[in-house]
């Protein structure tokens, strides 16, 4: 028999074709059949981050955050429903009580759970589960509020009064009013009545009347204003104040507006200051609310009509404005200004009497009351120069009306000339009766 070859053994470092080597014993390429070391540790190195990657955001999402609760700095996950935070921290809360009208309890526990507010805002009850914090805010969590049995109201308003305090030539509204309420609460479930008194706090009006006290004693400031215009010879008054480089305030009434529509709009656009003395120059202190009122608001949309601006400054004729004036349109007026030094024009004595009668009594501070109307306004034209060179020797700097109260730090900033600012919730006041006495009522 034939005997079977024995493989021949393998040297040592020799190389051998296998058989995935194709025709003419080319070399395919090594075939691996175990595992190979590098890819197994790149593997687990990309698992490795993964896992890392993951945890990193769910830390990241649950990460927790510092809040101020209950006036204490803590730390809760972010995210957090108020809810949560309430079942974490194990705060202990006391739920309000249901009340009769009458503030007896008629239910102990039935009133709201918990009070809260986030960031100085409350939070009803009914989004405790879905409000969350981000991390930073203050958060209040207390017992829970008294809630009133259903009942009906009956509310009667309480209308503010005026009170007007100081003196001075300058009155505006320093406190505007606000209506109070009374009310009366029927209870539905235990029949009672309650008489609650003011619920609402009612604010009074204050008006202010005021002096300017320039804050600079070093220096010396004079408002020159002009009554009644604008006249034929307004403007020879405009022409000496810009050849003098002087600004002055101009006080015209409605009616005049409009039939010199060119002088108002000079006026102002030579950068002097408009206000109104009125639709006509006549006493406004006798007039009812809705001829008041119109005499204001016509006396305005002339100026603005002519081209002089918007204004809110209103100087009523003699000077008079009452209490019961201010009650029935401070809503229109953004401030009563009127002189604390009198020129006397109107008397027609001379322009030497004007001069001595200013330069005697002038202030720093001062407003000065000159007339631009028809009987007066040529005088006025040929005391100027002189009243104006006499205040310049003496140091005055002059100013209008407007920039006169900015040298006043007191005043700066609380009056508005050109406009009202009434608050939304503001209304109108009444002026409070005196109580009779008993000889007054019949009584003695």
């Amino acid at each position: 028999m034939p005997s079977k070859r024995r493989p021949a053994p393998g040297r040592k470092n020799a190389q051998y074709l296998s058989h995935s080597q194709g025709f003419g014993g080319r070399n395919r390429g090594p075939v691996n059949r175990g595992n190979n070391p590098r890819k197994l540790y790149a593997l687990t190195i990309v698992g490795c981050a993964f896992l890392l990657f993951v945890a990193s955001i769910i830390w990241y999402a649950n990460r927790g955050v510092d809040i101020t609760l209950n006036g204490e700095q803590t730390s809760v996950r972010i995210h957090s429903s108020i809810e949560r935070i309430i079942e974490d921290k194990a705060l202990d809360l006391k739920p309000g009580n249901l009340l009769a009208v009458d503030d007896s309890v008629m239910e102990k526990g039935a009133g709201t759970r918990c009070t809260v507010t986030l960031g100085g805002k409350k939070i009803d009850e009914s989004q405790l589960a879905t409000t969350e914090v981000e991390g930073g805010e203050t958060l209040e969590i207390h017992d829970g509020e008294d809630v009133y049995e259903k009942h009906t109201i009956d509310a009667t308003p309480i209308a503010p009064t005026l009170k007007v305090k100081g003196e001075g030539p300058i009155a505006y509204v320093k406190t505007w009013g606000e209506e109070g309420r009374s009310e009366i609460w029927y209870g539905k479930e235990s029949k009672k009545t309650v008489d609650k008194g003011e619920v609402k706090k009612v604010v009074n009006a204050v008006v202010q009347r005021a002096s300017v006290v320039p804050s600079d004693r070093s220096k010396k400031y004079v408002a020159l204003t002009f009554n009644e215009g604008p006249t034929m010879h307004t403007p020879e008054i405009l022409d000496i104040l810009k050849e003098e480089q002087v600004k002055a305030t101009f006080f015209v009434t409605g009616d005049a507006a409009r039939v010199n529509e060119d002088a108002v709009k000079r006026i102002n656009d030579e950068g002097h200051q408009l206000g109104s003395n009125g639709d006509v120059y006549a006493d406004m202190t006798g007039l009812d609310g809705n001829d008041l009122r119109d005499q204001i608001k016509d006396g305005f949309a002339a100026i603005k009509k002519a081209g002089g601006g918007k204004t809110a400054m209103l100087r009523p004729a003699f000077g008079q404005f009452s209490d019961q004036n201010w009650c029935q349109s401070m809503d229109l007026v953004g401030a009563v200004v009127t002189w604390n030094l009198d020129s006397g024009d109107w008397l027609l004595k001379g322009s030497q009497n004007i001069l001595d009668t200013v330069m005697g009594s002038v202030r720093s501070g001062n407003i000065v009351l000159l007339t631009d109307n028809a009987r007066t306004s040529l005088q006025t034209v040929e005391v100027l120069p002189k009243l104006i060179e006499s205040l310049k020797d003496e140091g005055y700097t002059f100013v209008t009306v407007e920039e006169l109260i900015k040298t006043d730090e007191d005043l700066a900033g609380k009056i508005h000339l050109s406009q009202v600012n009434k608050p939304k919730d503001a209304v109108l006041p009444h002026l409070e009766q005196a109580a009779s006495t008993g000889e007054d009522a019949g009584l003695a």
